[in-house]
């Protein structure tokens, strides 16, 4: 059994060769945004964060083997730091943000079958069916989280893997009216096969819900590397709305809408706040700032209305119809 970060002396065994070129446009136009450790569970390991000065996509080169994705990404979640993670999906302002996402797919269509793709312990698909009784949710993870979410009711079908996969894609060909990604292409080695994929998973005129990320956000510049959609190691890609926009239609999708507001997660200034924290103050002191973690959340709120409406929103929103 390979070893686990914790116990490794470095990370260098676990980095593909630097790129020079991005992976996106081919550009060889590169420059570092930053270089970072892991803020969120501190293991070994440094690493870099590259933009493209001509696509602005942005990418981690060197980036992680398989092997070193899949141990960082076992850690994440397993153990206390799933419960945090499905803990703050399942509050109840997530739960109105999938609400109000299910909403916009049905004033669209009338699906009978939904795919939802990294779809965690469900919570989207367990959401969603309050709005739709009638439609069929599957979902795909690559982490067992997938099946307990079946065992728990909220999914008819639990698929546990890589949606890519050729026996995957065997199996969920053309099955599906609706097809979502919430924040998943971020963790993709290769987005345009996660697209190609997604959109092979659809029926003709099928509709592909993503939301991501957005590189380009102001907060990213603002933060640095105490930006959470930075995501060292686990993010590999941050793509730009014009590069995913550009993709799909390529792809033979028709563009209904692309929205910034609906996408911003307000959590910026608190996530950061926390991850600095968590870095210079020793775990036993840290239960001492929750207040002040506290009211830099309330703030992020309070700003969310207006920050959601300009280039500081942390995310995008792309609908997309698969026209062939």
């Amino acid at each position: 059994m390979p070893p686990t970060p914790e116990l490794l002396p470095d990370t260098d065994g676990f980095h593909e060769p630097r790129r020079e070129d991005c992976p996106w446009c081919g550009s060889g136009r590169l420059r570092t945004r930053l270089r970072t450790s892991d803020l969120l569970h501190h293991r070994p390991g440094r690493f870099s964060v590259d933009e493209c000065r001509d696509c602005a996509h942005t990418f981690q080169n060197p980036r992680l083997t398989a092997e070193g994705f899949t141990l960082y990404h076992r850690d994440y979640y397993e153990g206390r730091l799933e419960d945090h993670t499905d803990g703050m999906l399942a509050t109840r302002a997530g739960r109105r943000r999938h609400r109000a996402a299910a909403r916009v797919m049905q004033a669209l269509t009338e699906p009978e079958s939904w795919l939802d793709v990294g779809t965690g312990r469900a919570h989207f698909p367990q959401t969603a069916k309050e709005l739709l009784p009638y439609t069929s949710f599957d979902g795909v993870d690559s982490t067992l989280r997938v099946t307990w979410a079946q065992a728990d009711g909220h999914l008819e079908e639990a698929h546990c893997g890589h949606l890519t996969a050729p026996h995957m894609l065997a199996r969920l060909r053309a099955r599906y009216d609706v097809v979502s990604m919430f924040r998943h292409l971020e963790h993709t080695p290769d987005p345009r096969a996660e697209l190609r994929a997604a959109l092979a998973a659809l029926r003709p005129g099928g509709h592909l819900l993503i939301e991501v990320a957005d590189p380009r956000s102001g907060f990213g510049a603002l933060l640095g590397r105490w930006w959470v959609p930075y995501g060292q190691p686990r993010h590999l890609h941050l793509v730009p709305p014009a590069n995913l926009r550009a993709e799909l239609e390529s792809q033979g999708c028709e563009i209904l809408s692309v929205d910034r507001k609906a996408a911003h997660l307000p959590c910026d200034i608190s996530a950061a706040l926390a991850l600095m924290l968590g870095r210079v103050l020793p775990k036993r002191a840290l239960g001492a700032t929750a207040p002040l973690v506290a009211v830099a959340a309330a703030v992020d709120r309070a700003l969310a209305p207006l920050l959601s409406r300009t280039p500081f929103s942390n995310g995008y929103r792309i609908i997309a119809r698969k026209t062939r």
